[in-house]
């Protein structure tokens, strides 16, 4: 059995799928939070250490939005990632 499948199988018999969906969004909530709050490390730091960045997690919520049938857009994303328009946080923090 691949990792996946046995973290899979685990999560599943621990507990309740919407306790799972809950602590990932929280886990989530505290990522972009984070993030937010350390506008010192920047995204080309982020993707040589971590192989992601805020880009890629608007895109992943994007997608996860366009998955649900939710209508968004990346710049949307963006904001709900960056708590802002990207134009104004790379104008404020990018180096």
């Amino acid at each position: 059995m691949k990792i996946e499948g046995l973290i899979t199988f685990i999560r599943r018999s621990i507990m309740e799928e919407s306790t799972q969906t809950e602590l990932e969004a929280a886990a989530f909530r505290a990522l972009v939070k984070h993030l937010r709050e350390h506008t010192e490390v920047q995204n080309i730091d982020l993707m040589n250490l971590a192989g992601f960045c805020r880009n890629c997690l608007s895109k992943w919520y994007l997608a996860a939005a366009e998955e649900k049938g939710e209508e968004m857009d990346y710049e949307t994303a963006r904001v709900i990632v960056y708590g802002m328009p990207y134009s104004e946080w790379k104008e404020k923090h990018q180096k």
